[in-house]
């Protein structure tokens, strides 16, 4: 029977991590954000976050668009520098039509620096990738 199951292939939906000027605080800050590079909608996203690394944990946090544009993206949440040293995985559900897909997105410890910046699709900006 598990073999009957089709999980469809997530592609063209990313998430990346970009700095961002804070004004208020006047520092740059690192951002995370859901990249929509389809030329379809994305329908109810939901986005689960999550750091850890041996025995530092952060909280759970939770997010939900109820519509992503084509060829656009989201705020997803500020990085916080201290968990840039942890694996930060964001868990990614969203329907495209009918179809429901889900994506495991990680960005291993340290690996969002400013040694790591590239081209963000749909975004215009250089931040760090994750497909």
């Amino acid at each position: 029977m598990k073999k009957d199951i089709q999980i469809p292939k997530v592609e063209g939906v990313y998430v990346a991590a970009v700095k961002v000027f804070n004004e208020s605080l006047n520092v740059e800050e690192w951002t995370a954000y859901i990249v929509n590079d389809k030329a379809v909608d994305l329908e109810t996203v939901l986005i689960v976050s999550k750091g850890a690394l041996k025995d530092k944990e952060t909280s759970l946090m939770r997010h939900k668009l109820d519509k992503l544009p084509a060829k656009s993206y989201a705020k997803i949440e500020y990085l916080q520098d201290d968990v840039l040293a942890l694996n930060n995985t964001f868990k990614i559900s969203f329907f495209e039509g009918n179809t429901m897909y889900d994506k495991t997105f990680v960005f291993k410890a340290n690996t969002i620096n400013d040694k790591a910046l590239q081209p963000i699709p749909v975004m215009g900006v250089n931040g760090v990738l994750v497909k």
